[in-house]
């Protein structure tokens, strides 16, 4: 009997499975589970079906050059060729080429219409309109009957329940779904009564998306005047209306949230501006009180009031300057008289003359000062007397007002119009009054 090792089986084995022709070729369909990526850029997982597993790689230069990134759970189509592992004596499947099974037409049809699109400018950046921040009503193209509308209803509601919901129903798989979506949107841009659209449905298989990728419906949206956000999937999925529309949502929820504020962070802002406008009102009326001071302090300064005590404490300044200066001349006037007598000792006969003039002169120095005083007094009244007339408070005894407008004084009527704000001032206080018709003294009665 001949025995043999374990790695002569495992050789002859290997040599049986890599050596037949017929595993040197092979096509497999399963699905992949367990995916792994290398980090030197191989791919390990397992393809599988309902009763069979095998392992299955990719290497690093088959990998680079593949079409679409496989995940957990894809169906796909491989071609590659049989080997076995001696160390484990497992066997697996060296993959050479890889589609997604079933879709590998719908994948290419994909790609190419997206790499034209892409080349004639419909993903563009600059051309796509700004979503609302506070929309009065959203559209939403979608499916009646599935759950889309109701989580983007319980969003919006959660959220902002000032917007309303306008469902425009449309079929959003197989055969005419495209021809229907795209006519809910022409519809909806027709009626122009929505600041927003929600384009979606939930997700699906290539084949059950495809009407997203639909010319048609990519022709709609590029069309549309309302901002679009495209909801179609889940977060994984793309399809050509999610980089045509204006705005990619992953999911439909995450679209309604997109669409809308959100009412706390709106709460929050509108506490925020409270805050900061009482602030700013605090400082206004500071400011205010600031200004009212300085000038209640500039008009005691030049009041008609403060004028006039100022006007007479000078008057009396100058009266008193005079009598002075007019005893010092008398004074001197004097002692120079008794000098001169005691020395010319005249006779009685010049004396009596001189004591005539003396009293001559006594008596035109005392016209002259009363002159004066007369004078000064006389100019003193006429000062007051302009003064007084200069005293605003002096018209208003009369019955006359000062009105001001945004505190200018209005001196014509034609620097009046209807509804305007006036202040009146009288002689006790100020009143206010509102424009409401106006006279022209030289032209009659205007009309405002």
């Amino acid at each position: 009997m001949q025995v043999l090792t374990v790695t002569a089986l495992t050789k002859y084995i290997k040599a049986k499975l890599e050596g037949d022709r017929h595993l040197a070729s092979v096509y497999l369909k399963g699905e992949i589970s367990n995916f792994k990526r290398h980090s030197r850029g191989h791919w390990y997982f397992t393809l599988k079906d309902e009763e069979s597993a095998i392992n299955a790689i990719v290497f690093a230069r088959e990998a680079a050059v593949m079409p679409f990134l496989p995940k957990e759970g894809d169906k796909v189509l491989v071609k590659g060729r049989i080997s076995l592992y001696a160390p484990s004596g497992s066997y697996s499947i060296q993959i050479q080429s890889m589609e997604p099974d079933g879709i590998g037409d719908l994948y290419l049809k994909y790609e190419a219409l997206k790499k034209t699109l892409a080349e004639q400018g419909y993903f563009r950046e600059d051309i796509k309109k700004p979503i609302p921040k506070f929309p009065r009503r959203i559209g939403v193209v979608t499916s009646p009957t599935g759950a889309v509308i109701q989580d983007i209803r319980h969003t919006v509601e959660r959220r902002y329940r000032l917007a309303e919901i306008d469902l425009y129903p449309a079929l959003v798989q197989g055969p005419g779904s495209a021809s229907s979506i795209a006519k809910m949107i022409r519809l909806a841009n027709q009626r122009n009564d929505v600041d927003v659209l929600i384009v979606g449905r939930g997700g699906g298989s290539i084949e059950d998306l495809w009407g997203f990728n639909e010319i048609e419906t990519i022709e709609a949206i590029m069309a549309s005047k309302i901002p679009i956000i495209s909801a179609v999937g889940h977060e994984t999925d793309f399809t050509i209306s999610d980089f045509v529309a204006d705005l990619r949502a992953p999911t439909p929820t995450a679209a309604a949230e997109l669409a809308t504020p959100n009412k706390d962070d709106l709460l929050e802002d509108i506490r925020r501006y409270e805050t900061m406008l009482s602030e700013r009102i605090e400082r206004l009326f500071n400011d205010a009180r600031t200004t009212l001071l300085y000038l209640d302090k500039r008009l005691d300064m030049i009041s008609p009031g403060a004028m006039l005590r100022q006007h007479k404490d000078t008057l009396e300044r100058a009266t008193y300057g005079l009598e002075r200066g007019f005893l010092q001349q008398l004074s001197v006037k004097e002692e120079q008289i008794n000098r001169l007598a005691m020395l010319i000792r005249p006779p009685a006969e010049r004396m009596d003359r001189l004591r005539r003039d003396l009293e001559l002169i006594h008596e035109r120095m005392d016209s002259r000062v009363n002159l004066i005083l007369d004078k000064k007094h006389h100019r003193f009244g006429m000062m007051m007397t302009a003064l007084k007339a200069l005293n605003p408070l002096s018209v208003m005894e009369k019955g006359f007002a000062v009105v001001t407008k945004k505190d200018v004084v209005m001196t014509s009527v034609h620097d009046l119009n209807e509804h305007d704000q006036v202040n009146i001032r009288v002689i006790d206080g100020s009143v206010e009054a509102t424009i409401t018709g106006k006279k022209d003294v030289n032209h009659g009665k205007e009309n405002l």
